[in-house]
């Protein structure tokens, strides 16, 4: 006999539907209802009426096999078998390589298999953590996930929960970790039949998806419970080994408790228990140190957390870009600043804000932040998807390639930016609702038009060639320019892991020059040194006397001259030297 359970507050009567059979529910207290049916199988098909309602999927539905609005699937997470279920992940170091990727998109197959079969690339690159978009059931076919309605549920188009645990086991057999973006900030906006059963949201709070999740008013026991034991399923079942959290600016909690800190003591308590490193990043805007410090001095306890600031100043830089959050950034001595420091914001007047943003990260390290020049986000989120390559010369982006694989930080790539790849990564859906798809589609041709976009040209997220245009060409990696960035990023890592100076995450070791009217930038690590020079025009940068000036590497023409204590820097050059 098996006991389903499900919280449901709200109506005064539920049934669970088991394959058109209706079997009365029994309250038990809290909200909370079981039935017990004698036998349900692997793979059966079930739901809940709720009072004259009905059948709903499971909240807490393992498979969504027929999509977000029909019924759920049983999961037995015992039936798969793991080969490699004995590995250890590294812990999140200076020396992890986090590689961000879109199962759908990554190959043209757009499969959890399909991805497996990549995993070659990506160990021979160097990377150490892969860290998948999220993955969790959405309406539709396509999208980026962060529209995820049932939470607990693997996207069936990837390949649902057993193609995820054999990517997962894949990954742990060529050595690599996996990371899972999670969204616990708000649901998506079809399929959501939670409010039906339980206040999951609150009118307490606003977010810019409209109501708030529900993590400090009444009932907000059981909804933090839902997303947390949410996380201990990945880890646990899926084997994941770690999560990195969406927007948890957007939480909105008054709790003595936050639901971060919550977070981190059940993840720490699973990570005992199973003997494992369990890894938790965080998103944040906010530049407040407390996302990534010890619970014990009254921070959140995050491992570490995204570093836009460190994005956005490379970013405007190299560009020339000024609009939107583009207007705060790129100056060389913000770039500079965000070395030392990962923070550019800690406390000072920023424009876009009309305020002061930011509190210094004092007594952090590098290890606390990640650096990247491109993410899903940063590209996805331009008016036609373009990624930096797209935008700037390739010697532009290889000196932003070396300087985050340099940095005191914990580098991370999205996917195909290894080999400069030519897809864009653009915004795609797949909404079965007709009103809501066509809302969508002309909700992102007038966002962009305030911006002088011509509405025509702007790809529209419901055709499905949106999508398709998207996926990576791996062909493309063994030609020409391809080819030379993917030798280029090769060399980085190699030259990272290698040289401890170059990934030592002491940010008070680290000393910067800079000279913003002729474009330069000279950045000590240890006794290694690199050396940028972002304009058009050859410079003469002087050296840190104390390091080592044998060329390791470099970019671009005229560069590796060194006379009196300075170095010939050629047009948009990039140079590292050590002993």
């Amino acid at each position: 006999m098996t006991s389903i359970q499900v919280w449901a507050p709200l109506p005064t009567r539920v049934e669970l539907d088991l394959g058109g059979t209706r079997i009365a529910m029994k309250q038990e207290g809290g909200g909370w209802w079981s039935a017990s049916p004698e036998e349900i199988p692997h793979g059966a098909r079930y739901g809940f009426a709720l009072d004259d309602e009905g059948p709903f999927p499971d909240p807490r539905a393992g498979r969504m096999p027929d999509g977000v609005h029909a019924l759920s699937g049983m999961v037995d997470h015992t039936a798969f078998t793991w080969r490699h279920a004995a590995w250890q992940p590294p812990p999140l170091s200076s020396g992890s390589i986090i590689y961000e990727l879109h199962p759908g998109t990554f190959t043209p197959e757009g499969t959890f298999d399909a991805a497996g079969e990549k995993l070659e690339h990506l160990r021979a690159l160097g990377v150490t953590h892969v860290e998948l978009m999220p993955v969790n059931s959405f309406s539709g076919s396509r999208g980026w996930g962060y529209d995820g309605v049932c939470l607990y549920a693997p996207h069936e188009a990837y390949g649902g929960p057993d193609g995820l645990k054999r990517f997962v086991d894949r990954c742990h057999g060529a050595g690599l970790a996996v990371l899972l973006d999670v969204v616990y900030n708000h649901f998506g906006p079809e399929g959501n039949y939670l409010g039906k059963f339980a206040p999951y949201q609150t009118d307490r709070h606003r977010t810019v998806w409209g109501d708030a999740v529900n993590l400090d008013g009444p009932g907000s026991a059981e909804v933090r419970r839902f997303f947390i034991d949410n996380a201990l399923m990945w880890l646990r079942d899926y084997r994941l080994d770690g999560l990195r959290i969406d927007a948890v600016h957007a939480f909105q909690d008054e709790s003595a408790v936050h639901f971060l800190e919550q977070l981190r003591r059940e993840v720490d308590r699973l990570a005992d228990e199973l003997g494992r490193h369990l890894v938790l990043i965080a998103e944040s805007d906010l530049n407040d140190p407390r996302i990534v410090r010890p619970t014990a001095l009254g921070g959140y306890g995050m491992h570490a957390q995204w570093s836009d600031d460190f994005h956005h100043c490379l970013h405007a830089a190299l560009t020339g870009e000024r609009s939107g959050y583009y207007a705060d950034f790129g100056t060389v001595g913000q770039l500079a600043k965000a070395f030392r420091q990962a923070f550019v914001y800690d406390g000072c007047y920023c424009e876009s804000r009309g305020r002061p943003h930011g509190v210094r990260p004092t007594g952090l390290d590098g290890r606390s932040f990640l650096a990247y020049i491109q993410n899903h986000d940063q590209v996805g989120n331009r008016a036609r998807g373009e990624r930096l390559t797209h935008l700037v010369s390739p010697g532009k982006a290889r000196i932003a390639a070396a300087l985050a694989l340099t940095s005191p930080f914990i580098p991370m790539i999205f996917q195909g930016e290894e080999w400069a790849a030519s897809a864009p990564f653009l915004y795609f859906t797949a909404h079965e609702d007709d009103a809501l798809g066509r809302a969508v589609s002309e909700g992102r041709r007038r966002e962009f038009s305030a911006f002088g976009w011509n509405p025509e040209d702007i790809p529209d997220p419901q055709d499905p060639e949106t999508f398709r245009r998207s996926k990576l060409d791996w062909a493309e990696r063994k030609h020409g320019p391809h080819r030379e960035m993917l030798e280029w990023y090769g060399r980085l890592i190699a030259l990272r892991r290698d040289r401890y100076d170059l990934r030592s995450p002491d940010l008070s070791t680290v000393e910067t020059r800079h000279d913003g009217a002729e474009q330069w930038i000279a950045i000590r690590r240890g006794r290694h040194q690199v050396v940028a020079n972002l304009s058009g025009t050859g410079r003469r940068v002087p050296l840190f006397a104390d390091c080592g000036t044998r060329l390791l590497a470099a970019s671009g023409t005229d560069t590796a001259a060194i006379t009196d204590g300075t170095l010939t820097a050629g047009p948009e050059s990039v140079a590292i030297l050590g002993p």
